[in-house]
């Protein structure tokens, strides 16, 4: 979809969107024209943030599909009443709407090469997070991690530890240990590997297994994993690779789950001040039991579990490339509501937020780097009616 050609299918993907009809490929393709310039997401924004009035509840109170073309015949002006046949015209009203919206809209806004759209920066801007961390060894000691680290870094017992290529390695010297020794067992040592807010950095446990830590998140592990089981235990989020054990199963236990695997690829977000804990299976397989009613639940690759204080599910389908974005260096909204957004940007870029007269529910949808200053994300956000000032290390969101 470049060069903004295809008008026409822009409008379909759109409404589709509405109707919560894209297929995955459609929803590639409605991504990439949101990509293409910052006035397709003001467009797009601005389709979904109106909100439908009571009376048009009632109106198109049939299925979600006539409730989102409800909201387009809001916005088309239109004034016929139920009685008029309104939902005979629905799909050509908002198509008209659309395709109309759309070409002038892109019309006004075409982005050139060497004129693309001016965007307004503050005096004050905030600078995206970076590789950093602080290893806690179990005698206590801490030390510091940043890019510019290489080498080895400290010793425990005969393991070196080591940074290498921007990451903890654990490699043993001299003698293979027994694990199978008792007295071995119960002296393993235990590290621990935290992010701060506007950090993230990436471990090889003594496994093998490599685990991505996201900002204001830490993993407990042992600097060797005696016995017949490989245990951690997680705050915060991380994506996780686990090497394959069939013999040593792979635990990983998080406020109020543990998380047992033989190998696979996995993305677990566990942090205190989301609503719930989502782990994301991208291939092979876990078995998840909840500690608050003991249920346990096996995932399939492409299935999400969604652990609540009271309720434990599973969701097939799930957004993986939205589960593993921060992975890959991206925001990735989709749907996304205004204070699941500001939680991300407080971890990432080290911030407080203060929210002074926001009451509605805002969604937002769009895509964008990691490594830009906050103001470029503040793109995405400002056509919903939301003003974001920054306040030395605090963002005030004002309606």
């Amino acid at each position: 979809m470049s060069n903004y050609e295809p008008y026409f299918n822009t409008g379909e993907l759109i409404a589709k969107y509405l109707r919560n009809e894209l297929s995955e490929q459609e929803e590639n393709e409605l991504d990439q024209w949101l990509e293409l310039d910052p006035g397709n997401i003001e467009l797009f924004n601005k389709l979904l943030d109106e909100t439908v009035t009571s009376e048009q509840m009632e109106i198109f109170s049939g299925t979600e599909k006539e409730l989102a073309w409800g909201n387009i015949v809001k916005k088309t002006g239109l004034k016929e009443s139920p009685k008029s046949g309104i939902r005979r015209i629905l799909p050509y009203a908002a198509a008209i709407f659309l395709l109309f919206t759309i070409g002038v809209f892109i019309a006004r806004y075409r982005v050139k090469k060497d004129n693309s759209v001016s965007v307004v920066q503050p005096k004050i801007d905030l600078l995206p997070g970076s590789s950093k961390a602080i290893l806690t060894l179990s005698n206590g000691s801490k030390i510091a991690l940043k890019d510019a680290e290489r080498g080895e870094i400290a010793h425990q017992r005969n393991l070196a530890i080591e940074v290498k290529n921007g990451r903890v390695v654990y490699h043993s010297e001299g003698a293979d240990i027994d694990l199978e020794k008792s007295d071995f067992i119960k002296a393993i040592a235990m590290n621990t590997l935290t992010t701060p807010r506007g950090g993230q950095y990436e471990l090889e446990l003594p496994d093998g297994t490599r685990v991505w830590l996201n900002s204001s998140s830490s993993l407990t592990y042992p600097v060797t994993f005696a016995g017949k089981e490989r245990r951690v235990e997680l705050t915060g989020e991380a994506y996780f690779e686990v090497a394959k054990n069939a013999s040593r199963p792979f635990f990983v236990k998080t406020s109020g789950q543990t998380v047992k695997v033989l190998g696979t690829h996995f993305n677990i977000n566990s942090y205190d001040d989301e609503k719930s804990v989502k782990t994301t299976l991208l291939e092979g397989s876990i078995m998840i039991t909840s500690d608050g009613n003991g249920r346990t639940v096996n995932l399939k690759p492409g299935q999400q579990s969604i652990n609540k204080a009271r309720s434990f599910e599973v969701m097939n389908n799930a957004d993986i490339d939205e589960a593993i974005a921060w992975k890959d260096g991206k925001f990735l909204f989709r749907n996304t509501d205004l204070q699941t957004v500001m939680r991300q940007l407080s971890r990432w870029y080290d911030v407080d937020v203060e929210y002074q007269g926001v009451t509605a529910i805002k969604h937002y949808r769009g895509r964008i780097s990691r490594n830009v200053p906050v103001s470029q994300v503040f793109e995405i956000l400002k056509t919903s009616g939301v003003n974001f000032i920054i306040n030395g290390r605090t963002i005030i969101v004002k309606s």
